[in-house]
């Protein structure tokens, strides 16, 4: 599928455009080992990341996907996991393959850009800086900027209202499941990468628009 009639072009970040797990997955080990809790490893951490950086780390101290740990505990993890991960959050994390090449296409050819993450606006504006794009997005959205966040469409349409473009002509680009049931209940077209964070799952059961392996292909679906 083409999406010739798109104007505005917004972007997941983790999983997305960037692998940033080695660095979170580091920074979840590292709060782990403080807290005298087994260490979990980035293969591990990989399949939990995706529903923000609290989630995250419960999923590590549980050593579980699912369930709620203690909350003492939990209290007490947190701020440990913030500061190491305030100084560790852009040391390996690096663009996916593909990435840039679609971004200079989409800000050669005038598109609307944006960054719609869950990652807290904190962690979101390190990395994007470090990585030299932050001044390419015209909207930065993240997970604490507004009351709710993906896979709820207020973020998304609070990007289209901030572009004056409409839904019909708006993309979403993500690896999961909260940005595809974010753009669809947006009204947006949704463009998926294979690749990411969809805890182990085939982004293509979630029926998007369109499957990429690299926004490298950003110029062929775009319709030039």
């Amino acid at each position: 599928m083409a999406f010739k009639k798109t104007d505005m072009v917004l972007f997941d970040l983790d999983g997305t455009l960037v692998d940033s797990a080695p660095d979170l997955a580091w920074s979840v080990d590292a709060t782990l080992a403080e807290l005298g809790l087994p260490q979990r490893g980035e293969a591990k951490i990989r399949h939990w990341i995706g529903n923000g950086l609290e989630r995250t780390l419960k999923r590590a101290i549980l050593d579980d996907m699912h369930g709620e740990p203690d909350e003492s505990l939990f209290n007490k993890a947190l701020p440990i996991f913030m500061e190491i991960y305030t100084n560790n959050a852009a040391r390996q994390s690096r663009f996916y393959d593909g990435v840039l090449e679609g971004m200079d296409y989409l800000k050669k050819n005038n598109y609307k850009i944006g960054c719609v993450t869950n990652k807290r606006e904190k962690f979101t504006h390190i990395l994007l800086k470090a990585l030299g794009v932050f001044d390419d997005f015209g909207i930065v959205i993240s997970g604490d900027t507004l009351p709710k966040k993906k896979p709820d469409p207020l973020p998304l349409l609070h990007a289209a209202k901030h572009f004056k473009v409409k839904p019909e002509q708006s993309l979403m680009v993500g690896d999961s499941m909260n940005d595809v049931n974010a753009a669809r209940a947006a009204g947006f077209k949704i463009l998926c990468v294979s690749y990411g964070y969809n805890h182990g799952r085939d982004i293509r059961e979630a029926n998007p628009d369109a499957v990429v392996d690299s926004l490298a292909k950003l110029p062929a679906l775009m319709g030039t």
